[in-house]
């Protein structure tokens, strides 16, 4: 039996948007061990995906505070080792650093093919040209396809435990049935992805006193102040519902399956929406638009157009975050206005 090895850690976006590859690669290899090198926490996102046998938990720097476990961090070369030891045949390298190939290398893994990226490119034996601007699964995709494997699609989908759907169940039970629902997300991993929290405030009290929308809010327990202080800023004649703390990944995957909207900041909730088929309002700034917006033909883009655009965060603004502050409170609810104010088939699953 062929085993395989997909490496793709950190990033709740990046890891849903693996989803078409690991699918693609089942149905290329549907008698294989598929393995994946995932990071703590964020691969919660897709633990239930069928097309994987078994995740590997890739646990050394923890670089992103998302990452914090309680679990002792092991070495680099423990991995190398644990790889070594379960002999692959091939591995897929959908991480672009160098330590991540250098991993397979050292690995003694005999195919190894990714993105021929941060000088890497002697550690792979099929090397992939990287395309800054190509969506980020049609790049994964590309891998597949430089490997001579069939490509037979490219959409979302997603898994969500039977313990996590009844557990939203009994903590959304309160809700009415005949009230909308709508999941904001006002923060995001790097501040200058983020829209003015003042603008959300009037965005919330819009959706809840003149849409009637039960507004929800997920996220870690360090987000829970945050949200907490909306409530104090805001006069709303349906209070939000602040979830951050009380919620996991795949719980808040099925908070999303549940509601009728994902509004919010360009993050990884907005492919968790994508995944799942709920509508989403993607608030878009500095990165590359095309690469990274959350996938579905429903969903509603907002962003300016700039000169300075994309810039990638990879310098200092110095425009005070234009692409963002530019965006109005009223665009924002005309998109709203969109969502709530017209039928629309709904063919989730």
């Amino acid at each position: 039996m062929m085993k395989i090895l997909v490496v793709r850690y950190r990033f709740i976006g990046d890891m849903i948007l693996t989803i078409p590859f690991l699918r693609n690669l089942r149905k290329n290899y549907p008698d294989a061990q598929i393995d994946m090198l995932v990071a703590p926490n964020s691969a919660e996102v897709i633990e239930e995906c069928p097309y994987v046998n078994n995740f590997i938990y890739f646990d050394t720097t923890r670089k992103h505070k998302y990452e914090n476990t309680k679990d002792k961090k092991l070495s680099f070369w423990h991995y190398v080792r644990l790889l070594r030891k379960a002999q692959y045949d091939k591995a897929y390298v959908l991480k672009r650093s160098f330590s991540s190939a250098l991993l397979c290398y050292l690995s003694g893994i005999k195919t190894r093919i990714g993105f021929d990226t941060e000088h890497r490119g002697v550690l792979l034996t099929k090397k992939v040209k990287y395309d800054k601007y190509k969506h980020e699964s049609e790049c994964f995709l590309d891998v597949l396809k430089a490997d001579n494997l069939t490509v037979y699609d490219n959409y979302l989908e997603n898994w969500i435990s039977e313990i996590s759907q009844e557990k939203i169940k009994s903590l959304l039970q309160e809700i009415p049935s005949s009230t909308k629902k709508a999941v904001v997300n006002i923060t995001a991993t790097n501040e200058f992805k983020v829209w003015d929290k003042e603008k959300f405030i009037k965005i919330i009290e819009y959706l809840a006193n003149e849409k009637g929308v039960q507004v929800i809010f997920i996220g870690a327990p360090r987000d829970k102040v945050i949200y907490d202080s909306l409530q104090y800023n805001t006069s709303l004649k349906i209070p939000p519902l602040n979830l951050c703390g009380k919620v996991n990944l795949q719980d808040s995957l099925a908070v999303i399956k549940e509601s009728d909207l994902m509004l919010g900041n360009d993050s990884g909730n907005l492919h968790m929406a994508a995944s799942v088929g709920t509508r989403v309002i993607g608030i878009y700034g500095p990165m590359p638009f095309e690469k990274w917006k959350a996938l579905g033909e429903k969903n509603i883009y907002i962003k300016s157009n700039l000169a300075c655009m994309p810039c990638s965060l990879k310098k200092k603004c110095s425009y005070n975050k234009a692409c963002l502050t530019n965006i109005t409170v009223d665009t924002v609810k005309q998109a709203v206005d969109k969502v709530f104010s017209i039928t629309y088939t709904d063919n989730r699953s």
